[in-house]
């Protein structure tokens, strides 16, 4: 471990030690403290997510800052990490760590997410506002990502969205459309204990769903704050001037992008998972 990981572990778990301290007088629940664990699709909200789990700091013992985050695919080599280094991952994970990752919803990660160790949710958007999102991140955003340069190459930023919609095929580096992308993460939506969220909904019903945020933990953990306290914790928590890739946080913007050919392919490839995600009833759009 380098001299900053270790100042930085050690910062940490101090600040976890301040936290129990802080909230002494509140009993531990019957199974013991959970892990809160926020899974994202790629360009789906991810820092908003963890920015309200990380409220839960201000009227619980959990930590104030992120254990650590986890992603299937290293972001500068496009390499995909094999299944072990998820699980042993999850495995570090200790109660009271808020957490998150773009994880995928393999047998042995849903195994481990569905014990009472943890408190997991999924959040995903609309994946035509994904492909939109996720064309301004690799070309405008992150000059280390390992499709910048080649979406720089590119004449255009129409030819950039067909890229993110079809994917990559000509490279050795996986890069699959935009269906296929999402695929690994399905299973997470067949999971009663995790609680689904739609990025949309945290912009436009917001009231509602950090209740559904709180109410989900609420259920493994009673806490004895005020529920107004509570949602008035994790509101306070979202500041979008902290994510270091929050963009707009604008919905439906793939309508000022989409051409009727991005319309056609995009059909080709991913209107049933629009269905499926329910974002549409059909192919008519």
């Amino acid at each position: 471990m380098s001299v900053k990981s270790l100042l930085r572990s050690t910062l940490y778990q101090t600040e976890k030690l301040v936290q129990r301290a802080r909230f002494a007088s509140v009993s531990a629940p019957k199974n013991g403290w959970p892990t809160l664990l926020s899974i994202s699709f790629p360009k789906s909200g991810t820092h908003l997510l963890d920015q309200i789990l990380l409220g839960f700091s201000n009227v619980a013992p959990f930590a104030k800052r992120l254990h650590s985050f986890y992603a299937e695919y290293e972001g500068e080599t496009g390499l995909k990490r094999d299944a072990q280094q998820a699980l042993r991952w999850l495995d570090s994970l200790r109660p009271l760590d808020v957490a998150s990752a773009h994880l995928f919803a393999r047998p042995e990660a849903v195994a481990r997410l569905t014990s009472p160790r943890f408190v997991p949710y999924f959040i995903f958007r609309d994946p035509r506002d994904v492909v939109v999102s996720h064309v301004f991140y690799v070309t405008e955003m992150e000059s280390r990502h390992v499709h910048h340069d080649y979406y720089n190459s590119l004449p255009d930023f129409d030819s950039r969205v067909k890229v993110s919609i079809l994917g990559r095929p000509d490279t050795n580096i996986e890069f699959p459309n935009i269906a296929e992308r999402f695929a690994p993460y399905l299973d997470w939506l067949n999971h009663p204990q995790v609680l689904t969220i739609h990025f949309e909904d945290l912009i436009h019903a917001r009231a509602q769903t950090l209740a559904r945020i709180a109410d989900r933990l609420l259920a493994r953990v009673p806490l004895p704050a005020p529920s107004g306290r509570i949602l008035e914790s994790l509101e306070s928590s979202i500041n979008p001037s902290r994510s270091p890739t929050f963009r707009s946080g604008k919905t439906g913007e793939w309508k000022n992008h989409f051409t009727e050919e991005h319309k056609r392919i995009f059909k080709n490839v991913a209107g049933d998972l629009l269905i499926q995600l329910g974002y549409e009833s059909d192919h008519d759009w």
